[in-house]
C-alpha cells in the first residue's frame, strides 16, 4: 500500500526526518536513564521524564515520517544539518526549564551552549543544579563534540550509505583527504579515539586531585574542545598537575581525530609529522603561549603573586583552551592587563585543526588565505606567471579557495553584526564584542561581566537569542544557517 503524501511534508527530508526521530528517540533513553539517576540521588527526576515522554514519542512520530533509504542530495544535506542541530537542543533544554529552575529561553542557550560545545552558561548559581543535571550538561557537549552523526552512524550501520551526504557536511574544517568509502568503519575510528582520550582524561584528573564526579565531567567536556565545569571557578581551584593534564587534553582536543587514531592504534607516527595543519597548530599554541607567558612574568608577578613557573602553566593553559575554543580558564583573566586580554582575543580567531571538537575558523583555512595572498604578492611582481596553490605537497583547487573567502566573509560579517547589534542592548562594547566572537567561535568565555569566571544569566534576551543563533551557526559552519535565507535552496528542495 503506498503511503499518502502530506502536503506540508519536504519529501526531500526524508533521511532528515528519520535520523532526527533516531537521534530524539536515543536522547529520550539517555534522559530516561538519568531520570533513575535523580531518583537514587533524591533528586527531581521530573525534568527527565518530561524530556524522556517529548522524545520518546517526537522520536516515533520524526522517524514515522522518514525513510533511512534515501539518500540527500547537497542542498537536502545542508538543510538536513541545519535544522538537526537546532531541533536538538530543543530537546536538550527540557531538563534545565523543569527541574533546573531556568525560564525556557535561558534553558535553550544552555543546551544549545552544550550541544554546539560552545561553553558559555547562564548558570550563575552552581548550587540550583544536581548532580544529574550537572552530568547532562556535560554529557551533550561530549555528544557534540564528536558529532552528532558520527556517532548515530558508528552504531548503526543501516545509516552508513545514506548517511554520507549528511556526515561529510557535518565535518568541520576543509577535508584534507576524502573519506573512506567504508563510512561506518571512519565513525568508528573516530569514535574509538574520542572514547579512549576521554577515559585517560578522566583517570589523570582523579590521579591529579580532581573530585571522582568532577574528574568525568571535566573529562567529558575537554576531548569536545567544550567546557562546561561542575566547579563554578572552572580549573582555578585544581592542582598545577590537572590544570597541566587539561592543557594537554585540550591540545589533543583541538588537533585531527582521524590523524590521532593513526598515532595510537596503528602506531604510525609518521602522518602527524607531515601534516602541515598540526606542525602549524602546534607553532601557534607555543607562540601565542610564549608571548602571554612572557608578558605575565612581566607585569602581573608583583600585583598577582605569580612565579615564573605560575606564568607558564596559566599562559600554556589559556591560550589552548583559546585556541581550541575549550572555554576552560585556570585563573580569572578578566583581571589581567588589557594587553595580555588582546592576546587572548586574537586567539579567538584560530581555531583548532579540521575534523576535530574544535570550532572557529580553523588553521587549515588561515593556511589557505596565506597561500593564497602569498600567490597575489608573486604575482604583483610577476603578472604573466601561472603558479599552482599548495598546502604542503597538495594543490587546492579554486572550489577551495572560493569555499575560504566565502566562509571567513560571513564568519567576519556574522561577529561583527552580533557585537553591535549586542553592544547596544547591553551599553558595554567590550562584552559585546568577546560574546560574539565567542558564540560564532563556540570558545564560551568572553570579557567583562561574561569572563571566564562569570556569566551570560544578566544580558537582555534579545541578546541570548542573539547568541543562540550565533552558536547554532558557528557549529555548522555558517553556510547552512545563510542558505536557509536564499530562495535558490527552496527552488532546489521543490524541484
Amino acid at each position: 500500500m503506498k503511503r499518502k503524501t502530506k502536503p506540508w511534508l519536504i519529501t526531500n527530508l526524508r533521511f532528515a526526518y528519520y535520523f532526527l526521530g533516531v537521534v530524539y528517540l536515543a536522547l529520550g533513553a539517555v534522559m530516561l536513564g538519568l531520570e533513575v539517576l535523580s531518583l537514587a540521588l533524591g533528586e527531581s527526576p521530573w525534568g527527565f521524564l518530561l524530556g524522556t515522554a517529548v522524545g520518546l514519542s517526537l522520536g516515533w512520530w520524526f522517524r514515522s515520517l522518514g525513510d533511512p533509504r534515501h539518500e540527500p542530495g547537497r542542498a537536502e544535506a545542508l538543510l538536513s544539518i541545519a535544522l538537526i542541530w537546532l531541533l536538538v537542543p530543543l530537546l536538550g533544554a527540557i531538563p534545565f526549564w523543569v527541574a533546573g529552575g531556568m525560564n525556557y529561553l535561558d534553558a535553550v542557550f544552555e543546551a544549545m551552549s552544550g550541544f554546539t560545545t560552545t561553553g558559555a552558561t547562564v548558570l550563575a548559581n552552581f548550587e540550583q543544579f544536581g548532580y544529574s543535571l550537572f552530568f547532562w550538561r556535560s554529557l551533550m557537549q561530549w555528544f557534540g563534540g564528536v558529532g552528532i552523526l558520527v556517532l548515530v552512524v558508528a552504531l548503526l550501520a543501516h545509516l552508513a550509505v545514506a548517511g554520507r551526504q549528511l556526515f561529510i557536511t557535518e565535518s568541520t574544517g576543509i577535508q584534507k583527504e576524502p573519506f573512506t568509502p567504508r563510512l561506518r568503519t571512519a565513525a568508528l575510528s573516530i569514535l574509538k579515539v574520542y572514547t579512549s582520550l576521554t577515559l585517560a582524561a578522566a583517570l589523570c584528573y582523579w590521579i591529579a586531585g580532581v573530585p571522582a564526579f568532577e574528574a568525568i565531567c571535566n573529562a567529558l567536556t575537554t576531548l569536545p574542545a567544550a567546557g562546561f565545569s561542575p566547579n563554578p571557578r572552572s580549573f582555578e581551584t585544581y592542582s598545577p598537575l590537572a590544570q597541566w593534564f587539561g592543557t594537554l587534553f585540550m591540545f589533543l582536543g583541538g588537533a585531527g581525530f582521524v590523524l590521532q587514531y593513526r598515532l595510537f592504534f596503528t602506531r604510525d607516527p609518521r602522518p602527524l609529522l607531515r601534516d602541515v595543519e598540526l606542525r602549524v597548530y602546534t607553532l601557534i599554541v607555543l607562540v601565542f603561549s610564549t608571548a602571554l607567558a612572557a608578558f605575565l612574568i612581566t607585569h602581573h608577578a608583583q600585583d598577582m603573586n605569580y612565579t615564573w613557573s605560575d606564568a607558564i602553566r596559566h599562559a600554556f593553559f589559556n591560550v589552548t583552551s583559546i585556541i581550541t575554543t575549550t572555554g576552560y580558564a585556570s585563573a580569572d583573566f578578566a583581571l589581567w592587563a588589557p594587553a595580555a586580554q588582546a592576546i587572548l582575543v586574537a586567539a579567538m580567531f584560530v581555531g583548532g585543526c579540521a575534523g576535530s571538537g574544535a570550532g572557529g575558523i580553523k588553521v587549515i583555512r588561515w593556511l589557505v588565505v596565506g597561500a593564497i595572498v602569498r600567490r597575489e604578492l608573486i604575482r604583483s611582481l610577476h603578472p604573466q606567471a601561472v603558479m599552482t596553490l599548495r598546502l604542503g605537497n597538495k594543490s587546492l583547487g579554486e572550489d577551495v579557495m572560493r569555499s575560504v573567502a566565502a566562509f571567513i566573509t560571513l564568519y567576519a560579517a556574522l561577529v561583527a553584526a552580533g557585537a553591535v547589534l549586542i553592544s547596544l542592548l547591553e551599553n558595554d562594547f567590550v562584552v559585546g564584542f568577546t560574546a560574539s566572537a565567542q558564540a560564532v567561535g563556540n570558545i564560551g568565555p568572553g570579557l567583562g561581566e561574561v569572563g571566564p569566571m562569570g556569566s551570560y544569566a544578566g544580558l537582555e534576551p534579545l541578546s541570548k537569542l542573539i547568541l543562540i543563533v550565533q552558536m547554532w551557526a558557528g557549529r555548522i559552519e555558517l553556510i547552512p544557517v545563510f542558505l536557509l535565507l536564499t530562495p535558490e535552496l527552496w527552488r532546489k528542495l521543490k524541484g
